[in-house]
């Protein structure tokens, strides 16, 4: 089965997050076939890009098991070029990409979802950049997306404090663009057919605008994450992070 499930319905693109009984946790296979998918939606005729998790969550962030290969620096350089490649070609898409939040976006799934122009989350769903309970930082462009979001001094903050905030704080912090009652992917499809009949090719030309004058500084904020975080896979902080993560007691980290 593959992990991730594309379809095209009305001129729409459906990408499916499909590893449910893993709340849809990006492993390395998962991450090859997602970017597979992203290059074949990039190049159809589609002009709306909706991204959704099967099951009870968007994205519950980096699987912990890849992590434990980490050590092998050929293993860690493909899966965070390929992390890379994805939000760079996600933010650069020429068209409109909306994100469909159901149930947790956390850590590498947050940066996912804020790719998208529009994030639509259900009214129970909760985000958080959680990179820090295991002794990273975030990764995906999640320092770019929160810097463009929240403003520098509040991403900081946002990052550091761990949270998990329920969507409707999440919308007014301007995590989030649209809340919902129903089910989150329903409601992306409205808008997304909402957005057909507007005049999208004057849509995406203001949104490459922004976004061309952004690239190099995206680029940037991607490079430095994959150097920042080969360094902090090597501490004794993300040792214990994932060691309690694995067992299921709380981290106690010594700094270093």
């Amino acid at each position: 089965m593959s992990t991730v499930l594309f379809e095209s319905v009305d001129h729409i693109s459906y990408i499916y997050l499909n590893r449910p009984d893993r709340y849809n946790a990006l492993n390395k296979e998962m991450l090859t076939d997602l970017l597979n998918v992203v290059e074949q939606v990039e190049q159809n005729d589609d002009r709306i890009v909706i991204i959704s998790g099967k099951g009870k969550a968007f994205c519950a962030g980096g699987d912990i098991g890849m992590m434990a290969d980490f050590s092998d620096k050929a293993y860690y350089d493909n899966v965070m070029d390929t992390i890379c490649s994805i939000a760079m070609k996600l933010y650069m898409m020429p068209k409109m990409v909306i994100a469909a939040v159901q149930g947790s976006a956390a850590g590498l799934g947050l940066s996912l979802a804020l790719t998208a122009d529009y994030v639509v989350a259900n009214e129970n769903a909760k985000l958080g950049m959680l990179f820090l309970g295991v002794g990273l930082a975030p990764d995906g462009g999640g320092h770019f997306w929160l810097q463009e979001r929240l403003g520098t001094h509040k991403a900081k903050q946002f990052t550091w404090g761990m949270e998990q905030v329920k969507a409707e704080e999440a919308k007014k912090m301007n995590l989030v663009d649209v809340i919902t009652e129903e089910h989150a992917l329903d409601h992306a499809a409205l808008l997304g057919q909402r957005l057909l009949s507007m005049p999208l090719t004057s849509m995406v030309k203001t949104k490459m605008l922004y976004h061309q004058h952004q690239k190099e500084t995206l680029k940037y904020f991607l490079n430095e994450e994959k150097n920042i975080q080969w360094e902090l896979c090597h501490t004794k902080d993300h040792d214990e992070g994932v060691d309690a993560f694995l067992g299921k007691r709380k981290p106690i980290f010594v700094g270093k």
